[in-house]
């Protein structure tokens, strides 16, 4: 093992194992890809820049209270209060309201009240998001917008306002080097169609 190497105790391990149980047959929108494989992508952005563990285990669990029957006490018996915060931060507070509301409540708490690790977490997450959405239009072209509750402008919208968020919130590493890799999938998926036209 490389001396700088980072080692994860057994904490990450049950994340992952808590993650993949309660993702367990769900799949990516409109694919046949199990949907662990971006939590996963996820921690991986946030090893590969050095976090520590207790937000690559958020990481891991970014999307179980939305997602799956998992609670917030069940996060914080297992992982622990930082974790859970963490978590909660990352989460819609109401799934069940309409798109635009649920998109404009993260862009506001991104923009405003959001700390650096929030911030650092949501954007290794959107980063995975918009590569994904990439490769999607790489294979299935303009047809791909449709997997979506929302059409391309929609999406357009959301990320370039995210953009401009992690933009101005944004600092020092390594975030910036997540912001610059996020900037440029945003400007190959969104700034093509327009090129072109």
């Amino acid at each position: 093992m490389p001396q700088n190497a980072k080692k994860y105790s057994s904490r990450l391990y049950d994340a992952i194992g808590l993650a993949t149980k309660a993702h367990h047959s769900q799949v990516r929108k409109g694919t046949e890809i199990p949907y662990i494989v971006h939590p996963l992508a996820v921690a991986g952005l946030l090893i590969r820049s050095g976090c520590p563990e207790h937000m690559v285990i958020a990481a891991l669990l970014h999307d179980v209270l939305e997602d799956t029957p998992v609670t917030v006490e069940e996060i914080r018996s297992h992982f622990g209060r930082e974790v859970a915060e963490l978590v909660m931060a990352l989460s819609e507070p109401d799934k069940k309201a309409p798109w635009e509301e649920r998109k404009a409540h993260t862009i506001d708490y991104l923009g405003g009240p959001a700390g650096d690790e929030v911030l650092l977490v949501a954007l290794a997450d959107k980063l995975d998001n918009i590569r994904a959405v990439r490769e999607g239009l790489e294979s299935d072209g303009e047809t791909f917008w449709k997997r979506f509750n929302r059409p391309r402008e929609k999406q357009k919208w959301y990320y370039e306002r995210l953009e401009a968020v992690f933009t101005k919130r944004v600092s020092r590493e390594p975030a910036l080097t997540l912001l610059s890799a996020f900037r440029a999938e945003v400007t190959r998926v969104f700034q093509k169609k327009e090129v072109a036209s």
